[in-house]
């Protein structure tokens, strides 16, 4: 169009075109221009809102961007926390189970004790008439019940024959001791370092102490202790519970003491030992 209108300009010019026509032309060409003008304005707005949209879009995605890197900074942080609560929850549920273990073997432990406390007291209570009367006494020795009786008491001094009221205290407490189910009993001799003879005077009470303690056995046989509850051990000197420098020492170093003797089945590990053993487990009570 802009072609036509210069080559009608340039006919008028070269004088061609009538006056009307130029008129009429330039009329077309200005409007023409105006239209375009306005169409190029209108585009150039479009342009522009374009550009504004678009850099609200391009802002809106930074916003969306920084907004998921946010979010995803916060998905890691929480994929982190529960990874350590789930760690913490495994290692809390660990140490909850060592508790209830713990708790559970304190138990045991403490039955255990109570029931050992129960058979002490019980003991004790089989024995009273003649802890009253000064025959023996009950006591713990290294975790062990131990029923004291002192050798001059039942044998003459250095003598291993039981007198006629030694027989009589030992027939009495071989028949508590025979009463108490399940429990071996092992009798052990004490002297004190008094020589006896005079050479080798400690292979002598050594002799001495064992011969009390057989003694002591044979007769607690005699009067219904069943043989295979019982055995026999010497300690000669070499575990005294007083002093050997006075009279009243020595006497009480000289004794017979009847060992309670303890069921090893019941003591923890027993069954773990005895496999290793080539022992198979034991299971209920000794016989």
């Amino acid at each position: 169009m802009r072609i036509t209108i210069a080559a009608a300009l340039l006919a008028i010019a070269t004088g061609c075109v009538p006056m009307g026509k130029y008129t009429e032309l330039e009329t077309t060409y200005n409007r023409t221009k105006s239209e375009l003008e306005a169409t190029l304005a209108e585009k150039n707005a479009s342009i522009a809102q374009l550009e504004a949209d678009l850099a609200a879009l391009e802002g809106t995605r930074r916003k969306l961007q920084g907004d998921l890197e946010t979010a995803t900074n916060a998905l890691e942080l929480a994929n982190s926390a529960h990874a350590r609560i789930k760690e913490d929850r495994g290692k809390l549920q660990g140490e909850v189970s060592r508790m209830e273990m713990a708790l559970a073997e304190l138990e045991r432990r403490k039955a255990k004790t109570e029931a050992r406390m129960k058979e002490y007291s019980d003991l004790v209570g089989r024995f009273q008439t003649m802890i009253d009367a000064g025959q023996l006494d009950v006591k713990i020795v290294n975790g062990r019940m131990v029923v004291a009786m002192a050798s001059d008491i039942l044998f003459a001094s250095g003598s291993s024959t039981l007198r006629k009221d030694g027989k009589d205290a030992v027939a009495e407490v071989a028949g508590i001791l025979a009463s108490i189910p399940e429990r071996e009993f092992q009798i052990e001799g004490h002297t004190d370092n008094t020589p006896v003879g005079v050479k080798a005077h400690q292979t002598k009470n050594w002799d001495l102490g064992s011969a009390r303690a057989i003694g002591v056995v044979k007769h607690m046989i005699q009067t219904g202790m069943p043989p295979g509850r019982i055995s026999a051990a010497t300690y000669a000197e070499f575990r005294p519970v007083d002093t050997n420098r006075t009279d009243e020492g020595k006497a009480a170093n000289r004794r017979i003491e009847i060992v309670v003797v303890p069921d090893l089945s019941q003591l923890p590990g027993f069954d773990e030992l005895a496999g290793t053993a080539g022992e198979p487990p034991r299971t209920g009570t000794r016989p």
